[in-house]
């Protein structure tokens, strides 16, 4: 926090879950568990989590995001290197843990503080479904949108969306079949950079 606002500043980690075949690769620049699941428990790696409740988990709100409209105040000074910050959605259904980006809605990043609002539809052609890597497409996969926004059940998420992951040494073989920024060097200076700000955070329910 900072002057009463949340922030997030780069270099962010370079996130190749959804490398190709998936969508791309993503920046996580904020976000929120939906479930005390996620953050409650024994397992050794929620008791290393950071940042451990939510208010909306912790206070039980609908995960029924279909049609909710999510408005955001921020602003920021960035250099985007082609990406867009966009809203995403992630869900565990019956067939796969789902993760889908708004890319029909993005934010603008702007120095000025600007309040924006995006309506989480559900038309399929305002999402993008992010997929997975080669080696991980047991665990993600695309489900139907309107299943996904009915109950989500993992978290809401600000990303930076697509990001060029580019070797810093030079060309790679098979780079996607690789992990960016773990089995070789990134080039920073293919990356998004600067800082974001956040004011507030609301979602508001149909009919309300």
């Amino acid at each position: 926090m900072f002057d009463g606002a949340a922030y997030s500043y780069s270099p962010w980690w370079t996130d190749a879950n959804h490398a190709p075949p998936g969508a791309g690769y993503l920046h996580l620049v904020m976000w929120m568990y939906t479930d005390k699941r996620r953050y409650q428990g024994d397992d050794e790696y929620l008791r290393k989590l950071p940042y451990r409740g939510t208010k909306f988990a912790e206070e039980g709100f609908s995960r029924d995001l279909r049609n909710a409209r999510l408005g955001v105040r921020l602003r920021g000074d960035m250099d985007l290197k082609g990406s867009e910050l966009v809203l995403h959605v992630q869900a565990q259904t019956s067939k796969t843990t789902a993760n889908f980006a708004l890319t029909g809605q993005p934010f603008k990043v702007t120095r000025d503080w600007t309040e924006q609002t995006v309506t989480l539809t559900t038309d399929a052609s305002q999402w993008t479904c992010l997929g997975a890597r080669h080696d991980m497409t047991g665990e993600y996969g695309c489900d139907d949108i309107a299943t996904v926004l009915a109950d989500v059940n993992l978290d809401i998420i600000f990303l930076l969306f697509p990001v060029k992951a580019v070797p810093a040494a030079g060309p790679v073989a098979d780079p996607h079949k690789l992990r960016a920024g773990k089995d070789y060097a990134v080039d920073q200076w293919a990356l998004p950079a600067g800082i974001i700000m956040f004011d507030w955070v609301r979602i508001n329910y149909p009919g309300l």
